[in-house]
């Protein structure tokens, strides 16, 4: 079983056919597909799911906090599974590919107080750019 479906189980959150095909899809590593993208795999494995049913399942996964969504520019919203160990984003500017990567340190401790303007700050969101080896066109 994977994590996710593991944490939502946890949670008593009820698991109909429906949510458990979202959840997988979801499975992985480095997984920060679009609603469209996750709707696409969900019908390989339950063929009559609703685009609807999928983005009403992945708004409540975010409400839960058991998902992550991500915004990258103006590309469409991704969807991250990996909600529970602090990381931030590398994304490729050419094709959109997203990484999670963990650098050590803790960005939070780097913004001076007087660059906080009075602000209680409550979390840190750091997208680092470039391009992908693909795009790079380097092995």
């Amino acid at each position: 079983m994977s994590d996710l479906l593991e944490r939502l189980r946890g949670r008593g959150w009820r698991m109909t056919a429906q949510r458990r095909v979202v959840a997988e899809v979801l499975d992985g590593d480095h997984v920060h597909l679009t609603a469209d993208e996750v709707h696409a795999r969900a019908v390989d494995k339950l063929p009559e799911i609703s685009r609807a049913t999928v983005y009403n399942t992945l708004g409540e996964m975010v409400s839960l906090g058991e998902v992550l969504e991500v915004s990258t520019d103006r590309r469409a919203k991704r969807y991250d599974p990996n909600a529970h160990r602090p990381h931030h984003h590398l994304i490729c500017g050419q094709c959109g590919a997203i990484r999670d990567v963990h650098p050590a340190g803790n960005p939070l401790a780097d913004l001076p107080a007087e660059e906080r303007y009075g602000f209680t700050v409550s979390g840190v969101e750091v997208t680092y750019r470039g391009l992908c080896p693909s795009c790079a066109g380097t092995p």
